[in-house]
């Protein structure tokens, strides 16, 4: 069965999918690098404010090195999926893991843009998930790359959001618990 991929993207089912920050790679981004680590941050935070469950994935760490502290002190509970595949969908134990999480919508944040999360987003929609990649929260070592792959992205029927976009359309509503909560992210 086929998913709409189009609309909004709704908390029931998903799940934030956090690719390959790691050590040796994420220095090598574009210069947007702190403002990535930043929109990754709150998206993590804000998965937990909102209960959506985060699968974190790391490309063969022996070469690339484990991910950064600074996503992995947010997380330190979530046992990374290691993987040699570009696309997260190449792992069996990513495709168990978010088939035990009964996830219909994929939240894609990461690094690079034109490649591992490219590949898991277009991969995803042809598994029936409906796929959003956050622009802010994802980058390449060539803006020129990023640039090229949020088009090709569109181009397959990917939602492309911002970080503060996707925040309030899973938020749905002010004057809630969770409203207050993540408002102190988005003003941080």
């Amino acid at each position: 069965m086929r998913l709409v991929r189009k609309g909004l993207i709704s908390r029931e089912n998903a799940i934030l999918v956090v690719i390959d920050v790691q050590e040796k790679l994420f220095p090598l981004i574009s210069d947007d690098g702190e403002k990535v680590l930043e929109n990754m941050r709150k998206l993590i935070q804000f998965a937990g404010i909102i209960g959506m469950p985060i699968v974190l994935t790391e490309q063969y760490p022996k070469g690339l090195g484990p991910t950064i502290p600074e996503i992995r002190d947010l997380i330190p509970n979530i046992q990374p999926v290691e993987k040699v595949e570009f696309s997260c969908f190449g792992s069996e134990e990513f495709k168990e893991i978010i088939k035990r999480l009964n996830a219909k919508s994929l939240i894609i944040v990461g690094i690079e843009t034109h490649i591992c999360v490219m590949q898991t987003a277009i991969e995803g929609v042809k598994e029936g998930f409906k796929v959003c990649v956050v622009s802010d929260a994802t980058s390449s070592r060539n803006p020129e790359d990023k640039r090229i792959a949020l088009e090709r992205l569109r181009d397959n029927g990917i939602i492309v959001a911002s970080t503060e976009m996707l925040i309030y359309e899973l938020l749905k509503r002010a004057g809630t618990q969770e409203f207050r909560e993540t408002l102190k992210l988005i003003k941080s």
